[in-house]
């Protein structure tokens, strides 16, 4: 396959949208180029409202890349810092490797604490690709919602290991504080997290409507992002959505820091809450450091969003 880029980031919501602005200069710099992304084809939706010229190969993880994809001009390793993330991209023998150092491959040196997205943006800069780390945005989806969900507060209490899961009665609080003040609010999550969204509306005093969880797909998720007023989430997927849409966020920060996955810079719309500790972010157990996260610090951050809005 001549003439093209391959870009490798089989990974999930969170990792492609710190990914964009890197995607973005890999774009810039290959416009005549066809440019492919190894990257799950769930993820699609994301692409098209980031407005990339990229087609998309499903993948997941470090299996063999499809055989069409020989020979790729350039190939460029945003999934990891190597090696084996690097063989999967030499296995297509491309023209030329963009990656980080690595056994048997030259580039710019991986930097441990590094923030992720500047992190990507950095390679490709040391590899003579401008790339600009503030390129995050993306647009709002042209999906409906209902009344409901225009202005309200979100809430995503859900995230994929235990560490980073902060107390449901803790969402509680927040929701029915929320709720008591006259604003609407909404519990979104996974189809598997539904029962914790409902016993979250529930033990709020919020009507059964109020959790969204399961009820939507990815695009339908970034379109309730897109209409709240603010969100209300931890460290996963819907904050970088919450970023790239510019919905007001407060983000709950455990086992990892906000210097390395949080809104870049901290914008000011976006709210970072950190006991400044790190730990195991895979645990099977809420991080520490999470728990030392009240709720009456996650309504001070809401209030003072409504009042700088």
């Amino acid at each position: 396959m001549t003439g093209s880029v391959v870009v490798l980031r089989a990974l999930g919501l969170g990792d492609l949208l710190t990914g964009l602005p890197a995607l973005r200069a890999i774009a810039d710099a290959f416009p005549e180029h066809e440019k492919l992304l190894a990257a799950p084809s769930a993820l699609a939706p994301l692409v098209d409202l980031a407005e990339l010229p990229f087609s998309i190969s499903d993948h997941a993880g470090l299996a063999p890349l499809p055989a069409e994809l020989q020979r790729a001009e350039v190939a460029v390793n945003l999934h990891g810092r190597g090696p084996q993330s690097h063989a999967v991209l030499r296995a297509l023998e491309p023209g030329r490797l963009v990656a980080f150092a690595a056994a048997g491959n030259d580039g710019p040196r991986w930097r441990a604490g590094e923030h992720e997205v500047e992190r990507w943006c950095r390679m490709l800069r040391e590899h003579r690709i401008p790339a600009d780390a503030g390129r995050i945005d993306i647009r709002a989806p042209g999906v409906e919602v209902d009344d409901d969900a225009r202005e309200a507060t979100l809430l995503h209490p859900g995230a994929s290991s235990a560490a980073r899961r902060w107390p449901p009665a803790r969402w509680a609080a927040v929701a029915r504080a929320e709720h008591e003040a006259g604003r609407k609010v909404l519990v979104t999550g996974s189809a598997p997290e539904a029962p914790l969204a409902r016993r979250i509306a529930r033990d709020a005093g919020l009507p059964p409507s109020a959790a969204r969880a399961g009820e939507t797909d990815l695009l339908g998720l970034a379109a309730l992002v897109a209409a709240a007023s603010r969100v209300v989430c931890g460290d996963t997927g819907v904050a970088h959505l919450a970023t790239a849409l510019g919905t007001p966020s407060v983000i709950l920060f455990g086992p990892i820091s906000p210097h390395e996955w949080g809104p870049l810079g901290y914008r000011p719309r976006h709210r970072v809450l950190w006991s400044g500790s790190c730990g195991d972010p895979h645990g099977e157990r809420v991080d520490p450091g999470l728990l030392g996260i009240g709720s009456e610090q996650v309504l001070a951050e809401l209030h003072d969003l409504a009042r700088g809005a």
